[in-house]
């Protein structure tokens, strides 16, 4: 077996990110971009008012109080330039561009204003309350780098430079493949010997959560040839095929058999870590890419969140070191584990005064999906580690989109 880090620096040598294509920006987000995006104009493109208030000439209200004559108003969107003279003063409010010859704007709060006269409490200096013409970008400015994950402020700054339409990767088509006599239809009647579909419902839920939403789901029985062909098939039409189950070596492990059949390139199977030891990780060309996972619940989410979902996002353009983050946060309890292999141990986020914490969590192992669902994430704890007091510094690797 080969250890996790070098598991996973094999998918990231096999997986390269996918062709470029252009999305309308309602349609980008989450998405990878695959071009610069630069300021088409100064930001903001006029000096502007911060507040509603009294565009003035600073030397104006130098000793106050002191009164001057309203001679207009400028609201946000208004293309009025009423030019401020010595005396004068003219009511902006908030977004307003600032009115020719005014150098500062005084806050409503702070003036009295009655038959077309306004009194200044308090002086103020030149630029108060103004935002300058280009203080947060220049035209041509880059403002988005290639390879920015597009999330709602970066969709928000798109459409103010006026990008309706993006250059961004990819996201890759996914087929999930579960395996299993005994899975059943999720709202089915079940006996003793048989199990819902429980990794079918998680993988998807997954997938969708960060965004991949060109999937298809289907359940094959324990035959190597029914198998093959699904397989086959799958990687015809889709980028990645993951398939839950029949990896390890018992008799109806079919897997690497009908991996192997279809001519696919088995890059590693066996990871010394705990859970998901059997994974399983192939290629076909054309960048297709199949993932084996253990039948058991947390087997497959662990297997997931450690390799396939740091495998798409790189296929969806993202920097390989952002594919997979994690946090080194300290311990809320001590922690004990068995040294050999590495193992992801679930664990809570606790939000405290003094900041997050990593709660582990008991499990019953790893076909236990109840602890799993209390789980925020899991806690890595090296092959070498015995034992983690209470406040160690751990590495967490969340699992949830949200947590």
């Amino acid at each position: 077996m080969i250890t996790p880090k070098e598991a996973l620096s094999i998918v990231f040598e096999c997986v390269r990110p996918l062709k470029a294509t252009r999305k309308p920006l309602d349609e980008a987000l989450g998405c990878c971009l695959a071009e610069d995006v630069v300021a088409d104009r100064d930001l903001p493109p006029a000096n502007r008012s911060v507040m509603d208030g009294y565009a003035v000439r600073s030397s104006d209200v130098a000793k106050c109080p002191c009164t001057l004559r309203l001679i207009g108003e400028v609201a946000a969107g208004s293309a009025a330039r009423p030019r401020v003279r010595p005396g004068t003063c003219v009511r902006v409010l908030t977004g307003a561009n600032i009115p020719p010859g005014a150098d500062a704007v005084v806050m409503v709060e702070q003036t009295d204003a009655a038959d077309g006269l306004v009194t200044f409490q308090r002086k103020v200096p030149a630029g108060s309350n103004i935002r300058i013409r280009g203080e947060e970008a220049k035209r041509g400015a880059v403002l988005l780098s290639k390879k920015t994950v597009l999330g709602p402020a970066q969709i928000g700054l798109c459409a103010a430079v006026g990008k309706a339409e993006l250059k961004v990767y990819a996201r890759p088509d996914i087929a999930v493949l579960c395996t299993g006599l005994e899975l059943r239809p999720v709202g089915a009647r079940v006996r003793a010997h048989e199990l819902r579909n429980s990794n079918g419902p998680a993988l998807l839920a997954a997938l969708r959560s960060r965004g991949y939403t060109n999937i298809s789901l289907e359940v094959v029985p324990d035959d190597v040839g029914a198998l093959t062909l699904r397989i086959e098939h799958a990687a015809e039409k889709r980028n990645v095929v993951l398939v839950t189950g029949g990896v390890s070596v018992g008799k109806y492990d079919f897997v690497p058999e009908a991996v192997a059949q279809i001519g696919a390139t088995v890059r590693f199977h066996g990871v010394a870590m705990k859970p998901g030891k059997p994974l399983l990780y192939a290629t076909l060309s054309g960048n297709r890419h199949i993932f084996g996972l253990p039948g058991n619940p947390l087997s497959a989410m662990t297997g997931f969140h450690e390799f396939v979902l740091p495998a798409l996002r790189r296929m969806s353009g993202m920097p390989v070191k952002k594919c997979r983050p994690s946090m080194r946060l300290p311990l809320d309890r001590a922690l004990r584990s068995r040294k050999g292999r590495v193992e992801c141990v679930l664990a809570q986020l606790l939000w405290k005064k003094k900041g997050p914490l990593v709660r582990p969590l008991k499990s019953h192992g790893s076909a236990d999906l109840v602890a799993g669902a209390r789980a925020d994430g899991v806690v890595v704890v090296p092959a070498s580690v015995q034992e983690l007091p209470a406040g160690s510094l751990v590495e967490f690797r969340p699992w949830r989109a949200h947590p």
